[in-house]
């Protein structure tokens, strides 16, 4: 069995580094929905394809009562990778800058190990291989199309590298916050840069607003709140010589609950318009909502702590990281329909793999392939992982 157990976690490795070469933007992951599907084929655990590039497959699926369900996201980012791995990406501006080619490698191993002890199994299983993770809502999509049809509980993850090696981030409640995107439209009136008396500068508007932004958390949400409102992009103009006649500005907010979110969302058009006004300049606000916060529920993540300290003891639960992150994660739409849990897991092994996620220099810790899929194993209820 031991062998078993090698070739299975061998395979998984090997095809995590293939994956990562082929990475696939979100809602683009047709190679690596096909890769997926040939190996459930090999395997003979059945799948249907679910919200077009997400795949649904079913373990022990005649078995009474409600499956647990287990997910991996598939999807990489539009960065450079720069790792200069020997499978670094052939694709120009693409990379699974966040691990998900080694989540889906997981939860193929995980396949391929509960596949082998089927018999065993004291419930259904169904593995999610999710699409469109990276701000897509590929989760909300996938439910859609029925992926927790006859589903009673999830559990999910996340390598993380600013954790150590091990250890689990799994609390009963928040663990990774909600977020949502803004921009700010500013039209002024442009002309000569040598008779600035003569315009209404969106620049110097847009410039003045970015700066007042940065003081709503400190000086318009309570010290104990947890939120961040983040400028990310400043665009305007078009010569050295003319002040424009138009800027923007664009950023991200990330809060707990829908309540900060709607408060953060007021301050951000109220600083906007009141600020550019007094600067001359007229200016619009758009607000879109993405993912809401990662909710765990009590019972879920008391079992996935215990299963992942019986595991590896219980010092894995010294991970040192306050919580929430303010990361965001697609997997909240799983947990407001039915319960579950979602875990951050420690990679830094001191050997480079403290590299933040969505670093052009990350790569996924292999190691954690091991791990997580005997953690998956016991939580499908199988004891000798």
């Amino acid at each position: 069995m031991s062998n078993a157990w090698e070739e299975t976690i061998a395979f998984a490795e090997s095809l995590r580094k293939k994956l990562h070469t082929h990475p696939e933007l979100s809602w683009q992951e047709t190679n690596t929905a096909a890769v997926i599907r040939a190996q459930l084929d090999t395997l003979q655990i059945p799948w249907r394809e679910c919200a077009d590039k997400g795949t649904v497959a079913w373990i022990n699926k005649d078995a009474p009562g409600k499956a647990i369900a287990l997910r991996g996201d598939m999807d990489a980012l539009p960065i450079h990778e720069q790792t200069g791995v020997a499978w670094q990406s052939v694709h120009e501006g693409c990379m699974h800058a966040c691990g998900h080619d080694g989540h889906t490698a997981t939860l193929l191993a995980t396949a391929r190990w509960l596949k082998l002890h089927e018999a065993e199994l004291p419930q259904p299983v169904v593995l999610i291989f999710q699409p469109a993770e990276e701000g897509f809502h590929g989760a909300r999509e996938m439910i859609k199309d029925a992926a927790l049809d006859g589903v009673g509980v999830i559990y999910g993850w996340h390598n993380w590298p600013a954790l150590p090696y091990g250890t689990i981030a799994c609390p009963s409640d928040i663990v990774m916050c909600g977020n949502g995107t803004f921009r700010i439209e500013f039209k002024g009136k442009g002309g000569h840069a040598s008779q600035p008396e003569l315009c209404a500068d969106p620049l110097l508007a847009a410039s003045a607003v970015n700066v007042a932004l940065q003081q709503i958390v400190s000086r318009r949400v309570a010290p104990q709140a947890t939120a961040v409102i983040s400028v990310t992009e400043m665009h305007g103009g078009s010569a050295p010589t003319v002040i424009p006649e138009t800027a923007s500005l664009s950023g991200s907010i990330r809060v707990p609950d829908e309540a900060t979110r709607e408060q953060i969302n007021q301050h951000i058009s109220d600083v906007a318009t009141q600020t550019a006004a007094a600067y001359g300049v007229s200016c619009e606000v758009f607000h879109e909502p993405r993912y809401q916060a990662t909710i765990n529920h009590e019972a879920p993540a008391n079992q996935a702590r215990q299963v992942w300290t019986s595991l590896y003891g219980d010092e894995a639960l010294n991970h040192g990281q306050a919580l929430p992150i303010m990361a965001s994660e697609d997997f909240s739409y799983y947990l407001q329909a039915i319960p579950g849990a979602f875990a951050l897991i420690g990679s830094d092994d001191g050997d480079g793999h403290d590299v933040p996620c969505h670093s052009p220099h990350y790569d996924f810790n292999d190691r954690l392939i091991a791990d997580v899929c005997r953690w998956f194993s016991q939580l499908a209820g199988l004891r000798h992982s």
